[in-house]
């Protein structure tokens, strides 16, 4: 089991926040751009793939939504970082378990449609795995913008397609930081980002629900 001693664990005081309570000023941890980054650049990759082919494969359909979602990947992983205080590390491992998801599927893709609750089920897990303290599905279905009985699902099938396999060793963990920091080199050592919002008031206006007459009130109920 992979632990981490250099990225602090999640400060929090208790697991049922209220709905107004303000976000632990932060700055986003240079791992963040760099992983959405990566993510986007696949992400923009094969849908240009499926576009040619009409294929996407079926093993990561529980993911799919109808549409893809209006934000961001960078603002949706600085939107999870900030609301969650998940720790950095987190953000790597789930990268890892899409990664073998990647990998072990190699018929299904990761595309726009999918890549936004891969993301969000795969960092919950992580937090689960890697922090001490860490808040429960409800409130990361809030952030995410999706339902709690969604998320649920998500993740159950998460875990099937991993075969459980959950487990990040060190080595592993280190090959995958050193990837990332490749990629950084090769990008100039700067990745532009869209600006995030930083009030409250994003909590309750971004869905990702893939109903169409879904509203985000109704996302985070």
């Amino acid at each position: 089991m992979l632990t981490v001693a250099e990225t602090p664990a999640a400060q929090l005081r208790h697991l049922e926040p209220s709905q107004d309570i303000e976000p632990p000023s932060t700055t986003t941890p240079r791992v963040l751009t760099i992983l959405s980054y990566v993510l986007e650049k696949l992400v923009t990759r094969n849908d240009k793939l499926v576009l040619d082919t009409t294929r996407a494969g079926n093993s990561l359909s529980a993911f799919h939504g109808v549409r893809a979602p209006g934000i961001s990947l960078s603002n949706y992983m600085e939107r999870i970082y900030k609301y969650t205080s998940c720790s950095p590390s987190c953000f790597v491992v789930g990268f890892v378990y899409i990664d073998r998801l990647v990998h072990k599927y190699p018929d299904s893709l990761v595309v726009s449609l999918n890549v936004h609750r891969l993301l969000v089920t795969s960092v919950m897990v992580a937090s689960k795995i890697l922090d001490d303290v860490h808040y429960n599905n409800a409130f990361f279905a809030r952030v995410g913008g999706v339902s709690n009985a969604e998320l649920n699902k998500l993740e159950l099938e998460l875990l099937f397609l991993l075969d459980f396999g959950v487990s990040v060793s060190s080595r592993v963990f280190e090959s995958y930081c050193q990837h990332l920091e490749k990629e950084m080199l090769c990008n100039g050592g700067a990745v532009e980002r869209p600006p995030l919002m930083n009030t409250i008031d994003d909590v309750t206006e971004i869905s990702v629900e893939d109903t169409q007459i879904s509203s985000p009130s109704h996302a985070f109920d």
